[in-house]
């Protein structure tokens, strides 16, 4: 069966093996030149610069042998003859005479190695020259000085010294012929030297040359035939990728062309299935995301002990509520309310969902939404919750104007608005219901005071009430202004509720005008200096006409003037209704 139509594990293996063939053959080629330069190296080390070296020696040798000798003729010129170092001078020649032998005999013994080696190339005819010429100059120097040293020897004896004289610079003579026999000898011997070390760089250069040419055909073939083989596998798994990112982009209608039978093939056809699930699965989310807040679902499948255990968290609730809508629904069809309550929600529901809150549900014209982790950061709820009440109160005005084109009516028979209560606390949070029919909620005081303060906005004339962990939770961060001490139905304690009136640095100078004097209205209030307070509050009218918290206030003051307030009243006001 041709390669290209094994598996993938085959086509694979079929590559390496190849590579690792022409890896192998590039790396005993390379073994065995550098083999061959390593012996050169060797030959060179070992033979040619010991010899040259041996011969440089012998040259020092042949001085020192000249010193001693002399020191021996000043031994026996003296008046006292000092027989012991006489004999000292003479043992030192003796060993100098010894060592020339030992050096130029070490010479001549590694010049006939690198002679007697046939795994080299050399000059065997120069080197034999060399060995020629140092045997030659040892022998006439050692005949020569045998003989006149002999002489010198009885003429000192017999105190002839100007005999002496004239056979020591005799012996001289003899000394620099050796050394310049010895000088040329070496130069010879250096050109051998340069000679070998040329050859061994050449063949390094040639060793380099030759791998690197063979590591490139190596290469070259390994890369073609890999290529050849690889085209094979590569195309397909373009497709895949190609695949794979449409899906990453969300885009399930494209299938990929299955045209191989090996593992990819496998793989694509299990991609093409794969896809068809993903797009069953898409169309069931789009669905389901209709009814369920796809935050809470993705949460689910992430972390499904949470549904199944429930946990306690801290987290903002808010409750919303269109105003007028009782009156409003009683003139309109079944297929209108529902085509304005579709759009009502649709339009409230964006700013929560862009704020990263989470719809819990839909009551009648009532929305239920929250804030709070697995889904968001712990100190981000209070505040998020505020800036999407401030975004759909901002809607109210463009929802007014667009529900009569809706109905295709000339006016709304009763006016629609809006009211929003924020609470912050702990709540429990799990999925809720029966054996048949489970939801994920939230439960505790937290939603409770939240549905309270949505319906306190018909008490005070506001859109947006938020409680008091809430108005701590966000600070400076949103323009607040508390409006009064509330006691809401089902809580025996107080705590003061405040109005959410813009965003950061958004009050204008009448509403910083209301805030100020509401502030000081409500200190008087609680102080029960009814007077001043009525004065503040007209005052904070008179910036903001139409002011519902202030109006609210100025009522109550008046049924205070008319039954004051018990003398251990605390200023806040009890609502018993929900």
């Amino acid at each position: 069966m041709p390669l290209f139509n094994q598996s993938i594990r085959r086509k694979i293996v079929g590559i390496a093996l190849g590579l690792i063939v022409l890896m192998l053959v590039t790396a005993i080629l390379s073994m065995v030149m550098s083999s061959q330069v390593g012996v050169l190296l060797d030959e060179l080390t070992n033979r040619y610069i010991p010899a040259y070296g041996d011969l440089a020696r012998a040259n020092i040798r042949s001085l020192e042998r000249s010193v001693a000798l002399r020191r021996m003729v000043m031994m026996k010129m003296q008046e006292s003859s000092d027989e012991e170092a006489y004999a000292a001078r003479l043992k030192e020649f003796e060993e100098a005479d010894r060592r020339i032998e030992e050096e130029t005999s070490g010479a001549r013994k590694l010049i006939n190695a690198i002679i007697d080696d046939t795994r080299t190339p050399s000059d065997n005819a120069a080197l034999a020259r060399i060995d020629i010429r140092i045997e030659t100059a040892v022998s006439e120097l050692r005949r020569a000085m045998t003989e006149d040293h002999a002489k010198l020897l009885k003429q000192i004896d017999a105190k002839q010294m100007a005999d002496a004289r004239g056979t020591l610079e005799h012996l001289d003579a003899l000394r620099d012929r050796f050394n310049q026999n010895i000088d040329g000898i070496r130069t010879d011997m250096l050109k051998q030297v340069f000679a070998s070390t040329s050859t061994v760089i050449g063949h390094q250069h040639q060793a380099i040359i030759i791998s690197g040419i063979v590591t490139v055909l190596a290469a070259v073939v390994g890369f073609v035939f890999a290529l050849m083989v690889s085209s094979g596998i590569t195309r397909p798994v373009r497709l895949l990728l190609a695949g794979t990112r449409e899906v990453e982009a969300g885009h399930f209608d494209k299938a990929i062309n299955v045209s191989t039978q090996d593992e990819i093939g496998e793989l694509a056809a299990a991609f093409n299935r794969m896809i068809e699930q993903l797009r069953q699965n898409e169309r069931i989310r789009e669905t389901f995301g209709r009814y369920i807040d796809p935050k809470v679902v993705q949460g689910l499948i992430d972390r499904p002990e949470v549904a199944i255990e429930g946990q306690r968290r801290v987290m903002t609730i808010m409750f919303s509520d269109m105003s007028g809508f009782t009156s409003m629904s009683e003139g309109m069809t079944p297929r209108g309310l529902v085509k304005v309550m579709n759009h009502y929600f649709t339009v409230m529901s964006a700013p929560i969902r862009n704020h990263r809150g989470v719809i819990d549900k839909y009551i009648g014209d009532a929305i239920m939404a929250y804030w709070g982790p697995p889904f968001i950061e712990e100190d981000e709820p209070a505040l998020l919750a505020g800036i999407a009440a401030i975004d759909m109160a901002d809607q109210v005005p463009a929802l007014q104007k667009q529900l009569p084109d809706l109905l295709g009516i000339r006016a709304m028979p009763a006016p629609c608005d809006l009211r929003i209560g924020i609470a912050t606390g702990e709540v429990l949070t799990g999925s809720i219901g029966s054996e048949l029919m489970m939801s994920f909620t939230v439960m505790g005081d937290a939603v409770n005071l939240a549905s309270r303060l949505e319906a306190v906005n018909k008490v005070y004339g506001t859109r947006i009430l938020i409680a008091q962990a809430t108005a701590d939770a966000i600070g400076s961060q949103l323009e607040l202004r508390e409006i009064d001490r509330l006691t809401v139905a089902g809580q025996s304690v107080p705590q003061a509720i405040f109005e959410v009136m813009s965003k950061a640095h958004g009050l204008s100078v009448p509403q910083e005008s209301l805030r100020a004097h509401y502030a000081e209205g409500l200190a008087a209030y609680r102080a029960q200096r009814f007077d001043n307070a009525r004065t503040a509050f007209n005052a904070a009218l008179e910036s903001v006409p139409g002011d519902g918290p202030s109006r609210t206030m100025l009522a109550r003051i008046a049924q205070f003037e008319a039954n004051r307030p018990a003398a251990d009243w605390d200023g806040a006001w009890r609502m018993d209704s929900k």
